[in-house]
């Protein structure tokens, strides 16, 4: 399924994380990076327990729904993550991605999301090794390289995660998996083709998009790296 949703249009995805946006005029900001080239919404979910920052619940999402045309992206960066995955699938979310290390029941809970007819995706910290997830390769959708630590928003690219990256593609080859690779944390068109080059397929970016008054040229410059 995961790799329907990326071959359609043969092309690396796009996914502007609001995180960056002016929350005061969301909806304006959604029409402004659909209109722009955007192929997916992302929805940066922190819950100020399993990160340091609090940012938005279901009734977000399910405002974004009224209005948005492309996927929903949401990023459950929470403790407790069983809880909410129900919730943020009614509200519209269509990939949910929670945290290898915020369960210790993942494989299950890849299950319980898909049950949904959902993309599920998993997501690590920069310093949890591929191993934590490696027994969950050949059922997931979606796996998701932070490479800034999780939290705010603006933060440099780490380094080191090029070679995770690799490793995971690496990986992906062998085992003959479909899921789809996608990175968040310090994107920018400094980095992005690189990291296309490295095995992503899906490029979050925050600032790199909202910062910039011309959507269009910031999401362009993203995909030509």
């Amino acid at each position: 399924m995961a790799e329907k949703v990326v071959s359609k249009k043969n092309k690396t995805l796009i996914a502007p994380s609001i995180l960056s946006s002016d929350f005061s005029a969301l909806g304006a900001e959604i029409k402004s990076i659909e209109k722009g080239g955007a192929d997916w919404i992302h929805v940066d979910v922190m819950d100020g327990h399993f990160v340091p920052n609090l940012t938005m619940g279901p009734p977000v999402v399910a405002g974004l729904k009224k209005v948005a045309k492309l996927p929903l992206d949401c990023h459950l960066m929470v403790s407790n993550p069983e809880a909410w995955v129900a919730p943020f699938v009614k509200a519209g979310a269509h990939v949910v991605s929670v945290h290898a290390e915020a369960t210790v029941h993942l494989d299950r809970l890849i299950h319980h999301i898909q049950s949904f007819k959902v993309l599920a995706g998993v997501a690590i910290n920069p310093a949890t090794p591929l191993a934590a997830i490696e027994e969950v390769l050949g059922i997931v959708d979606l796996v998701l390289i932070m490479s800034v630590n999780p939290g705010f928003g603006g933060q440099e690219f780490i380094e080191g995660s090029f070679s995770k990256i690799r490793r995971l593609a690496e990986v992906r080859r062998a085992i003959g998996a479909s899921f789809v690779i996608e990175v968040d944390g310090g994107v920018s068109p400094k980095n992005a083709g690189a990291l296309v080059a490295a095995g992503v397929d899906v490029l979050v970016a925050g600032s790199a998009v909202f910062s910039q008054s011309d959507r269009a040229r910031a999401i362009a410059a993203l995909r030509k790296g």
